[in-house]
């Protein structure tokens, strides 16, 4: 395996507050990266300040666009850009029989719309430089349509979609392009869940499998696959099929 020298390099990171982002930017500050870590509660970005030397903070709202490229712009003079990794997300359970419109909205612009503002503030920064990386947090949930699901789901495959079009078009430019697609991973996000979660892993482990995964080149990064590489298959079965056999995995 090719192992990344990630000594000096920038690498901001979007909703790393808690979570996946949190634990992947202290593996990066612990390997020499130059770490900037963005989210919407201040304080908690301060303590990781305090405790990673040389790391910075910025207050962001991701629906924020001119807040998203005034953070983008600082991160450009003061330090350069080398990655971009958004991590915001957003999850509440919804099935059809509890419709929210004003849910299905909320997901969209924290776990879609917010990356693709991150887009319209890094991709001039990125293309101008002619190298970089892009890695957009999805999740196993866009896969294929999962109870519960109805709000988050499309916005994860939304947000994979987004990623396999960003390949194609950015890899010839030499800027790499990444998606990650996590099982159940022990979060503030998944601790609302009231079922039981199948090989769920701890968000340290999850950072640990992601920089394997970008250290080999991956464009997908999935874990942990002993979970999903059954999700991978069966998302490739026929229709009847696949609701059959989600009705009995779930008994929803």
């Amino acid at each position: 395996m090719k192992k990344i020298d990630w000594s000096g390099k920038s690498v901001w990171l979007i909703g790393a507050s808690s979570g996946i982002g949190l634990a992947l930017a202290k593996a990066l500050h612990a390997r020499g990266a130059r770490v900037v870590v963005s989210a919407r509660q201040l304080p908690l970005l301060q303590e990781f300040v305090s405790a990673h030397p040389k790391s910075t903070a910025h207050a962001l709202d991701v629906n924020d666009l001119e807040q998203m490229h005034e953070v983008a712009q600082q991160i450009k003079t003061y330090q350069g850009l080398d990655m971009v990794v958004y991590c915001a997300g957003y999850y509440k359970a919804q099935r059809a029989h509890h419709f929210s419109v004003d849910e299905m909205r909320r997901h969209n612009a924290v776990n879609y719309l917010g990356a693709v503002n991150m887009l319209d503030a890094v991709l001039p920064v990125l293309q101008s430089q002619g190298h970089g990386h892009v890695s957009l947090i999805s999740s196993v949930a866009g896969f294929r349509g999962l109870p519960n699901s109805l709000a988050y789901g499309p916005t994860k495959a939304a947000l994979t979609h987004l990623a396999e079009v960003l390949y194609l078009d950015l890899k010839p430019q030499g800027i790499d392009v990444s998606v990650i697609h996590p099982g159940f991973v022990q979060t503030p996000l998944t601790a609302h869940n009231d079922f039981e979660m199948p090989a769920i892993i701890t968000p340290e482990q999850a950072a640990k499998d992601i920089l394997q995964g970008w250290n080999k080149g991956e464009f997908e990064i999935h874990f942990p696959k002993r979970f999903t590489r059954w999700l991978k298959l069966i998302r490739l079965l026929p229709d009847a099929w696949y609701f059959a056999l989600i009705h009995k995995a779930t008994k929803l």
